[in-house]
């Protein structure tokens, strides 16, 4: 009887061992599957993307004016930068086609900024689709084909928001680092904020005419970002790596 109970309790810890092991097993074949797949939607509907963990996505917004992109341009290509990523206002868009083309020739990714630059959480939603379809069809009319990023235009968005994009088959894509240039802080408090950088951000910078302090801070932004790790695309990000996602409620 003894040898009866004995030989029992091996066999459950045996049988307890081997559903663990199975466990594991399961979790890291999945695990895997996922690392190149990111999580944009899920039972509470699409999320935004905010972070990842390969990389350092240098991103700018350019909503309006005629002055600090193109400066901004010609220091992104003398420092040799390969991978960075634009959102344009489609009115910023229209007026500027030909630094629409610049930034496509350099070999930047494009995302929409929406059209007229208002904040999607204070409009309704009919009003919110027609923006984004608006700048997506100047875009395309620029010969800039398959946008599938979306910047909020003021960085404010909500369920519906991301709802309509998601509809649309865009992706929102925020921030995890503000560099704060638009309130023009000064050059190196600009830098100071960069340098808080860390793989798998997506660093916000502008390309607007409110943004006066940019142009200067961004050799020493590059030079950062090169410093911590590869500046890649938000694309490359998306699709290399896993992605942080929220939702708001």
């Amino acid at each position: 009887m003894n040898f009866f109970i004995t030989l029992s309790g091996k066999r459950v810890k045996q049988g307890f061992f081997i559903i663990i092991i199975s466990f594991f097993t399961a979790l890291f074949y999945f695990s895997q599957a996922s690392v190149h797949v990111p999580v944009l939607s899920g039972k509470d509907g699409p999320k935004a993307i905010y972070k990842g963990d390969k990389g350092i996505a240098l991103t700018f917004n350019i909503g309006w004016g005629d002055v600090q992109a193109e400066p901004i341009l010609e220091i992104l290509e003398k420092e040799k930068v390969e991978s960075a990523t634009f959102f344009l206002s489609g009115s910023w868009a229209e007026r500027h086609p030909d630094l629409v083309e610049k930034i496509k020739n350099l070999g930047y990714e494009i995302g929409s900024l929406g059209y007229a630059y208002e904040d999607y959480t204070e409009i309704e939603e009919e009003k919110i689709r027609r923006d984004m379809d608006r700048s997506i069809e100047v875009l395309n009319k620029l010969d800039v084909k398959e946008v599938k990023l979306l910047r909020s235009p003021t960085g404010h968005f909500d369920k519906r928001s991301l709802q309509i994009a998601d509809e649309l088959g865009l992706t929102i894509v925020h921030w995890s680092l503000n560099s704060q240039d638009w309130k023009n802080p000064g050059v190196q408090a600009i830098v100071k904020e960069v340098q808080k950088a860390r793989k798998g951000d997506i660093v916000l910078m502008h390309a607007s005419d409110s943004a006066t302090q940019t142009a200067k801070a961004l050799p020493e932004v590059i030079s950062i970002i090169r410093e911590k790790g590869e500046m890649v695309t938000i694309s490359h990000l998306i699709a290399n790596g896993k992605v942080k996602t929220t939702i708001i409620p």
